[in-house]
């Protein structure tokens, strides 16, 4: 997964296009597949929560990390 820190890779949101889908989770590592459910996914890629958010490259899907949670150890 690129680093949109360091190469500018990640979606910069559009207003009125880009959709505000926001998912709270509770754990730093997520897989993202879009909306495989309803046909419209894409590849399974897994995300890393460096502080409270991560957005998805491909779906703008954002991942919002639970407050209190995201202390994962060891794996």
């Amino acid at each position: 997964m690129r680093d949109p820190q360091m190469t500018g890779y990640a979606p910069k949101p559009v207003a009125g296009l880009t959709p505000d889908q926001r998912i709270e989770v509770t754990s730093r590592k997520v897989p993202c597949d879009g909306e495989a459910a309803s046909g419209l996914g894409h590849p399974r890629i897994w995300l890393h929560i460096e502080d409270r958010e991560v957005t998805c490259p491909y779906c703008s899907i954002t991942y919002v990390l639970a407050e209190g949670a995201g202390e994962d150890h060891g794996h």
